[in-house]
C-alpha cells in the first residue's frame, strides 16, 4: 500500500492574470481561501425549542497576500489605481500549490478580485527583517482545479 503525504504549504505561486511579471508572483503568505454557507434564521410560530435555519448563499473571506516590499510593481500600480484613483478594475488571481517539480498540484482561480486594503509592516530599527507589504482583496468566488 502506497503511503500518502500531504503537499507542503510553502511551495506556491500567485499570478494576477494579465497583469504580473515574474517578480510580482513572489508572495510569502496567502490567507483567506475560505468559503462558508450563509444561513438565515426563521422563528417558527408555536415552536420555542429552536429556530429554523435555512441555507442562503456562499460567503467568501477576503484574500490576504503578503510579500517583501516590491518597488515598481504592476500589482501596486493596480492597487493604487483602484484605492487612490477609484478606478476599480476587477482582476482574476490564480494561486498554484506546486509540487517538487514546480508544477501545479492544485490551482485556486479567484474570480473578480479588487483591493480593499494595502499596508506596509512596521518599520523598526531594532529588528533584522525586511519590509513586508500586505494586500487585502475582496472577490466574487473561487474555483479549484486538482491537477
Amino acid at each position: 500500500m502506497a503511503s500518502y503525504y500531504p503537499p507542503v504549504g510553502f511551495h506556491f505561486a500567485v499570478e494576477f492574470v494579465g497583469l504580473s511579471d515574474h517578480a510580482d508572483t513572489r508572495f510569502t503568505e496567502v490567507g483567506g481561501l475560505a468559503v462558508e454557507m450563509g444561513s438565515e434564521e426563521v422563528a417558527e410560530g408555536g415552536e420555542n425549542r429552536f429556530v429554523q435555519k435555512y441555507p442562503t448563499r456562499a460567503k467568501y473571506s477576503e484574500l490576504v497576500l503578503k510579500r517583501g516590499l516590491l518597488k515598481g510593481s504592476a500589482v501596486w500600480s493596480w492597487i493604487r489605481d483602484c484605492i487612490v484613483d477609484y478606478k476599480i478594475e476587477l482582476r482574476n488571481v490564480d494561486i498554484n500549490l506546486l509540487n517538487e517539480s514546480h508544477q501545479p498540484l492544485m490551482t485556486w482561480h479567484v474570480i473578480g478580485a479588487w483591493p480593499t486594503k494595502w499596508a506596509v509592516g512596521d518599520l523598526n530599527a531594532s529588528n533584522n527583517t525586511y519590509a513586508v507589504e500586505s494586500m487585502q482583496l475582496a472577490y466574487q468566488y473561487f474555483t479549484v482545479d486538482k491537477n
